[in-house]
Parts: structure tokens; sequence; C-alpha cells
């Protein structure tokens, strides 16, 4: 079984520029500004990725652009493919990527989780978490309550962003009109709300050590 390393580790290597981890994943963007530089670039990706390294690749082609992420934290591959886009003549842009995660609030997860799982179709990963198998869907994460909050939302998405754009990202929806509710667990997360008190959480790989994120 390969050990994953963790998102620091990954950071500290040479020739990632392109990449941010983003809870489990690592993700970059380059920005192609046609259909026929993604295509031509995905196809190079194919060629240069093996049988096992796909298993663990996922690609979102736009006409302007090609996101790549990875399920394991390969800097061997996250090389080769930045490669491939400098080769191409395509610039990689960390700014662009980010992940989103719906969160339900749960007295007793193993209790709510199997529902969630079969009403969405998803994969079971861990004790709280479920995943889209076909990689297209946010993912679903439960958090333990220690007492029913009647009078708080208990479903509010978390987005992780890069590490380096957390900052600008709440500076952004506080000035949206939003409020921060708590950064006691900065930088791993901020917690924000909008006016009318729905929450959302910024969050980044920083402080989360060797946890499976």
């Amino acid at each position: 079984m390969t050990v994953q390393i963790t998102a620091g580790q990954f950071h500290a290597a040479d020739g990632v520029e392109d990449w941010r981890c983003l809870y489990h994943v690592v993700s970059a963007y380059f920005r192609t500004g046609s259909l026929t530089k993604g295509v031509a670039l995905v196809d190079e990706i194919g060629r240069l990725a093996d049988s096992d390294e796909q298993q663990y690749l996922s690609i979102d082609l736009r006409h302007a652009g090609v996101t790549v992420s990875l399920s394991r934290r390969d800097v061997a591959l996250a090389r080769r493919i930045s490669a491939a886009a400098r080769e191409l003549d395509i610039a990689g842009d960390p700014t662009a990527v980010q992940l989103v995660n719906v969160t339900l609030d749960a007295l007793v997860c193993a209790d709510v989780l199997p529902f969630w799982q079969a009403v969405l179709g998803y994969c079971q990963i861990g004790d709280d978490y479920l995943a889209d198998p076909s990689r297209r869907g946010p993912g679903l994460g439960l958090q333990q309550m220690d007492a029913v909050r009647p009078q708080r939302n208990r479903v509010h998405l978390d987005v992780a962003v890069p590490h380096d754009q957390a900052e600008a990202r709440i500076a952004a929806a506080l000035a949206a009109g939003g409020r921060l509710i708590s950064d006691e667990h900065a930088p791993k997360w901020w917690v924000l709300a909008d006016a009318e008190g729905n929450e959302a959480c910024v969050a980044t790989w920083l402080g989360r050590g060797s946890h499976r994120w």
C-alpha cells in the first residue's frame, strides 16, 4: 500500500508550483484559452500517465482551461504534467483551483451516513465522509455535534482554497456582506456567515499535519 505524503511534504518539493493541496487532492488549473489546446494537453497527459497513475487522476476539460486533480499526492506525476503544459506553452494558474464539500452536522454520524450514501449513490471514505465515485459532485462530510442546536443551520459548505488565496477569499466574502463567525481554527478553517446566518467554512491544508486530508 502506498503511503500518502503530507500536504506540507508535497508543497516542499520542487517543480510543483502549479499545484495546490485541497483536502485529500492536489489540483492544478492550466489556462489553455481554447478547446483545441485543452484537448492537446489532455492527450499528452493520457500518454505520460501509466495505467496505475490514471486510477487517481481526474481531468476536467473546458474551453478556457483544464483542471487536473490527483487523489494521491504524487510529486513525480505532477511535475510531468506541468512539464507537458510548458511544452505546449500553456500556463498554470494555481489561484483558480478549489474544492467544495457539503458538511452535515449530526448527533450520531453512523445513523445518518447510510441514508446519504444511498440517496447520493456515493462511496464511503473513513467513518464520516462520502465521495462521488465519478468524481463529479462535491463530497459530503459529517461533523459530530455534542448537542442539538435548533437555532443553527445543520448544513454548511466547506470550501477548500489554495493556502495562499485564503485571506483574499475571506476578504471578498466579508466585503460582499458576510461576517466572520470564528477564526479559532485558522489557518485550518475560518467560519463565515451570510447576512441571514447561513454558514460556510473557508479551509486550507495548513495545520492539518498528517491527517488524511
